[in-house]
């Protein structure tokens, strides 16, 4: 028992030894972090730098199947800056067609202040988030609506603000029942859901909406679905004039004849008198009193006709030289300016951002004749 005892004292002060030797407060030290990839390097600015002006940058296809359109935008902003002798702003060119991030990319660390452009709704949603990051805003000439806000201003053509004026109109001369042929895709549902909300909207009553993939047979056969829809005062086609034709004495065979109406695609056609199916036709579209003037100045500077959608470019840089005056160089662009309630005005009339970064237009009504169109319904002035 004797040494029983003595062993387990032995084994005790053992464990105590053995236990005085372990470090304490001394953590595992941890596995090494995996190593990160080196964060992307801004590219290198190509130009000097300017003491005297602001840098904006035009991002629009160059190259590849958009590019008369896009040399069409950035010969109309030049024209802009020669015609305002804008002195504080340096415009430079970035081809969107290798890439609009990387556009977007090379035109901030050459230390662009602002971005117009780009045109196609995918290259907006590339640009917006790295222009964001940089606080750059984005003046882009899109008609996409889904692409505004968060620094990015949609300055197109949106058809739900055509749609909404010839709505109104339409209602001011008595018509209560509409009905409509829209196309299928992205383009037909943004105007099926501003049709409903604009004849809403204006006390009307839609009767009928009738889609179709974009061939004239499909749209013909909508045609004859909705006539069996009833009988309608209006029926809006939302297609280019062409092929709304072939819907037109389909749609003309119920009695009373209903009123045709058309949308902003209307606006770029220049014959729509001479096929008789049209005449009589309304669609609203930004005011022409001003593209006659433009367009000549254009065709004197560059020997060629402008794309109509020029007319984006030019304004843009209107108005970037009218707050130019109050954006101190090497300055953030001050983008508050670009909500001004009073708007700016241009070759297409007057227009403004509201604070979802989509354009507000006075727009005017047209009615299909003979001779072309005649103004039904003139665009306001402004905003005031």
């Amino acid at each position: 028992m004797g040494r029983t005892l003595l062993r387990l004292a032995g084994l005790a002060l053992l464990s105590v030894a053995v236990a005085g030797c372990i470090p304490r407060g001394r953590p595992e030290r941890p596995p090494p972090e995996p190593e990160r990839p080196p964060e992307p390097e801004a590219p290198p600015s190509r130009l000097p730098p300017d003491e005297t002006r602001n840098r904006v940058a035009v991002l629009v296809p160059l190259t590849g199947t958009n590019a008369a359109l896009g040399q069409s935008l950035l010969n109309a902003a030049n024209l802009a800056l020669f015609d305002t002798g804008g002195q504080r702003i340096r415009i430079t060119a970035y081809d969107t067609s290798g890439g609009a991030a990387a556009a977007a990319n090379e035109a901030l660390a050459d230390g662009s202040g602002l971005i117009l452009g780009p045109l196609l709704a995918q290259d907006v949603r590339a640009v917006g988030p790295i222009a964001r990051r940089a606080e750059v805003p984005v003046v882009a000439f899109s008609n996409d609506v889904t692409v505004a806000g968060d620094g990015v201003y949609v300055m197109g053509f949106d058809p739900g603000r055509s749609i909404d004026r010839v709505v109104t109109f339409a209602r001011s001369r008595g018509v209560q029942r509409f009905g409509a042929l829209v196309p299928t895709g992205d383009y037909g549902q943004r105007v099926g859901q501003a049709l409903t909300s604009a004849i809403e909207a204006a006390g009307g009553q839609l009767g009928g909406m009738q889609s179709y993939d974009r061939t004239a047979g499909n749209l013909r056969a909508a045609a004859t679905r909705l006539n069996g829809q009833g009988r309608f005062e209006a029926v809006l086609i939302a297609d280019s004039p062409q092929l709304s034709l072939q819907a037109v004495p389909i749609v003309r065979q119920t009695s009373p004849q209903p009123r045709i109406m058309g949308t902003e695609l209307w606006a770029s056609e220049r014959n729509l008198g001479a096929t008789p199916g049209l005449r009589g036709a309304w669609f609203a579209a930004p005011t022409d009193a001003n593209y006659g003037a433009f367009r000549t100045r254009y065709r004197a500077r560059y020997r060629t006709d402008p794309f109509r959608l020029s007319s984006l470019g030019y304004d843009a840089v209107l108005l970037t030289v009218r707050i130019a005056a109050d954006w101190p160089i090497g300055a953030r662009f001050p983008a508050r300016a670009l909500t001004e309630r009073t708007g700016f005005a241009g070759v297409d009339g007057a227009f403004r951002f509201g604070r979802d970064g989509i354009a507000e237009r006075a727009l005017e009504v047209r009615e299909v004749t003979a001779t072309g169109t005649n103004v039904v319904s003139p665009a306001p002035r402004s905003f005031n």
